[in-house]
């Protein structure tokens, strides 16, 4: 099996799951694209611990962790199944860390509002992995390096967030990008073509504008574990890149 890339995607609106929109026509077009995995193993934002915890659910649920939008919207299921082998095999990698399954956990807006563009069909097994968010950002990093076996094996690894997110910043009667913003996601981006990663795992050294933009770091943490899973040298790709108020859009393939 061929080795597997490595894909962050900028999430935004979880109606973009049902819009027609530039996103989720791009999730689509990946999704025709991509080599068929044998599974998901997915990192989202709306999934945070304290601790590692790995999915375990053989028939993981669609959670509608939102509220305030349309009944469309709460309707959508997602019927992936688990698979206990990946379950048990990112267990294996990351015994170090100590984590825990959750066998009772399903799917967040995080994970099927994307994989309902990129695999409509949900008839490839899904695993969420948690974000624990008492470590660092340069934790989350290593344990994406950690976890690069498992694009050997058949394993897409996919995380689900955004690299610039702060609601309260956010006039979204106004979609115009906020000046800071574009300055970040422009820093940030440059840094991910230099190949600097560290970097971007190490926050306190990005700047003011970082602060604005990373925000309370669950939608950030994601883009580390598709950083840390891929190898120096390997291709990038970025896939959306459009900043909506403080909400940057910007996804990003690595290893195609």
């Amino acid at each position: 099996m061929p080795t597997l890339p490595t894909v962050f995607l900028g999430h935004g609106s979880p109606m973009n799951a049902i819009e027609d929109n530039v996103f989720h026509q791009a999730w689509q077009t990946l999704g025709q694209l991509l080599p068929r995995p044998r599974a998901i193993l997915c990192v989202s934002a709306h999934w945070e611990t304290i601790g590692v915890q790995i999915g375990g659910a053989l028939k993981p649920e669609t959670i509608h962790d939102f509220g305030g939008f349309p009944q469309a919207l709460f309707d959508v299921q997602y019927p992936a199944s688990g698979s206990h082998w990946l379950t048990e095999r990112a267990a294996q990698i990351l015994a170090r860390h100590y984590p825990s399954i959750d066998q009772k956990r399903g799917l967040d807006h995080g994970a099927w509002g994307v994989l309902t563009a990129l695999y409509p069909k949900a008839d490839i097994p899904v695993v969420q992995l948690s974000l624990d968010m008492s470590r660092p950002a340069s934790e989350h990093f290593k344990l994406g390096q950690a976890l690069r076996p498992l694009r050997d094996e058949g394993v897409l690894i996919l995380a689900s967030g955004n690299i610039v997110h702060n609601l309260r910043a956010a006039d979204f009667r106004d979609p115009r990008p906020v000046d800071w913003a574009i300055r970040f996601i422009d820093q940030a981006k440059g840094l991910i073509e230099a190949g600097d990663y560290e970097r971007l795992a190490d926050l306190a050294s990005l700047g003011p504008d970082a602060a604005l933009a990373i925000n309370s770091a669950e939608h950030y943490l994601p883009l580390l574990y598709t950083l840390g899973a891929s190898d120096k040298g390997e291709t990038i790709r970025f896939i959306t890149d459009e900043t909506v108020a403080a909400i940057a859009m910007t996804g990003l393939i690595i290893g195609e």
